[in-house]
């Protein structure tokens, strides 16, 4: 009989040696602080887990308060060993060292006697370090940045288990964990790792769960807010969460630089009735100004749609490029950012987030741009060029 999706995880825990979490390039706070009670998970049970992610450092350093994992990496190098191998049945080596020159890296090999036949050397291509890769909130392999587009073969060439929300998941992984019904990634690996393993289900992974939860329905606030969030949140809570640290740490301490962005953003910003829009344009020097990264707007967006009850769409828009700007969408409904993301060719869709570059500079033109897109993604039929 094969097994279920969520005993093949199990089993693919189990049998790992070096098992591999990666985030996609813009992850969710529920995505982060997921990963890292995956990642805590694991590497009780003895395990030696990487944790990687495009500019991860700086969405760790967020969820600060759930601790640092053991090795997270913003870029992948060294993944795999080749090994140049000698037949020493006819002469043995007596030393080897190796050594850097301009751009040659040199091996110096000492023979016991005369010297090495060619036909006694060979290359042989190691296997990647790692057996098993967790995906952790990316709705497809090219959300994960640099991580993909720098090693590829990572999904070639070992299991790759796909955990996810979002209806626009491409079900990339040999084994998919996708619940569009769950409020949460963290929802979703509660159930999993608690029938994994029960003696490794501590409270720190039990803290990282429950702050995946309330981050994604915002406090239990939020319309995908279900009876089993509630229930879930209530059992960790029970396994040694402290849900009051997690909400002082999300909600009421801000750094100063984010809330200087908040209040740019605000005073900048503008409302198109008809499509129930909220946007606003910053430029480079908001960010210089307030000390903040473009990484940051994300935050921005769930506090302007926090205050407009009203709204189904809020947007910010910033330089790309001189002659090019980046549209950054968070909607009331994951729903509504994946019709939205269908009908937009070159979106990246992350739960109800989706970003975007239109061809014109920051300014009016990206914003009648960004308005007719919208308009066009919701009452034409034929895909948006």
């Amino acid at each position: 009989m094969s097994l279920s999706p969520i005993e093949q995880f199990s089993e693919l825990i189990r049998k790992s040696v070096h098992p591999l979490i990666l985030l996609p390039a813009h992850p969710s706070k529920d995505a982060v602080a997921s990963a890292l009670a995956l990642e805590r998970f694991i590497s009780r049970l003895g395990k030696s887990v990487t944790i990687a992610g495009d500019s991860l450092s700086a969405h760790i350093h967020e969820l600060g308060f759930l601790g640092m994992p053991t090795e997270p990496l913003d870029s992948l190098s060294g993944t795999r060993e080749f090994v140049l191998s000698f037949n020493t049945e006819r002469n043995r080596i007596l030393g080897a060292r190796s050594e850097q020159v301009g751009d040659e890296f040199r091996i110096h090999i000492t023979p016991e006697r005369g010297t090495i036949d060619p036909r006694d050397f060979s290359f042989i291509p190691a296997r990647l370090q790692y057996d098993v890769a967790f995906v952790i909130g990316a709705t497809d392999k090219e959300a994960l940045g640099t991580l993909y587009a720098e090693n590829p073969d990572i999904f070639y060439e070992i299991p790759i288990v796909n955990v996810d929300t979002s209806a626009g998941n491409e079900r990339f992984g040999q084994v998919n964990l996708i619940d569009m019904t769950a409020s949460s990634i963290a929802e979703i690996l509660f159930e999993i790792l608690l029938s994994t393993d029960k003696t490794n289900f501590d409270e720190v992974v039990a803290e990282g769960l429950l702050t995946g939860i309330i981050a994604a329905t915002e406090s239990f606030q939020r319309k995908n807010t279900t009876p089993k969030a509630l229930q879930s949140a209530s059992r960790l809570i029970e396994l040694g969460a402290d849900r009051e640290k997690i909400v002082l740490t999300l909600y009421k301490t801000q750094p100063f630089g984010v809330l200087r962005l908040w209040g740019r953003f605000m005073s900048a910003l503008r409302w198109d009735e008809e499509l129930r829009l909220a946007y606003a344009t910053l430029s480079l020097d908001d960010f210089i100004q307030s000390r903040t990264r473009p990484e940051d707007l994300p935050e921005i967006l769930d506090k302007v749609r926090a205050n407009f009850s009203s709204g189904s769409l809020f947007a910010a828009i910033y330089p790309e490029t001189p002659i090019t700007a980046t549209v950054i969408i968070r909607a009331t409904e994951a729903s509504i950012a994946t019709s939205l993301a269908t009908r937009i060719p070159s979106a990246l869709l992350r739960g109800d987030l989706l970003s975007f570059i239109v061809p014109f500079p920051a300014g009016p033109d990206a914003e009648a741009g960004l308005l007719d897109i919208i308009r066009r993604a919701f009452s034409e039929n034929a895909p948006i060029a």
